[in-house]
């Protein structure tokens, strides 16, 4: 039986940024909650990042949960996208990791595949199944949402096993007291 716990999925954009929550009590998963973070009407770079900062502590606050997963950067050409994303995905995990809260990353296909079955699967087609799994009623125009719910739900298939190295601060410190300076 899985352990009861609410997990946050977080699509890092520069642009949008998708988010979902979903909780797991025993074998059933049920939506809270998912949405986007419209970033675009920012013309300035590190005003975006402040706001992924504010909105993902906002949800941590307003959601509490156990663990982040969120969906890794893929490969891209434009090294400066690349790196703006990345940007985005770091201050995201910030915002966890000021909590304490564990992470775990997926690639794209990775959600794909826990999600739909098929790790090629289109966008609709996991915001088809999310339908399914979740009994979403609608799905929304900006499918960063249903991404990030899919992030969440391929988090919970794969058991909630976190990806290697400590994923806190404090799970850090406990497996490092060596390297804290007091």
């Amino acid at each position: 039986m899985a352990k009861d716990k609410i997990i946050l999925g977080l699509d890092p954009g520069t642009s949008v940024m998708g988010y979902g929550v979903i909780q797991i009590i025993g074998n059933k998963m049920t939506m809270l909650q998912y949405g986007v973070i419209h970033l675009s009407k920012y013309a300035n770079h590190e005003i975006k990042l402040r706001k992924i900062f504010d909105r993902v502590t906002s949800l941590i606050e307003d959601y509490a949960p156990d663990e982040v997963a969120l969906e890794a950067p893929f490969y891209g050409k434009n090294i400066q996208s690349m790196l703006k994303l990345g940007r985005a995905q770091g201050v995201a995990m910030a915002a966890a990791l000021r909590l304490d809260l564990p992470i775990s990353e997926y690639a794209p296909k990775k959600v794909k595949q826990s999600v739909t079955g098929n790790g090629n699967a289109s966008k609709e087609q996991v915001a088809e199944m999310l339908k399914t799994l979740l009994g979403i009623k609608e799905i929304p125009k900006l499918l960063d949402a249903t991404d990030a719910l899919g992030v969440a739900v391929c988090h919970h298939f794969q058991g909630g096993k976190t990806t290697s190295g400590p994923k806190s601060w404090k799970a850090f410190i406990n497996d490092n007291p060596n390297r804290v300076k007091k």
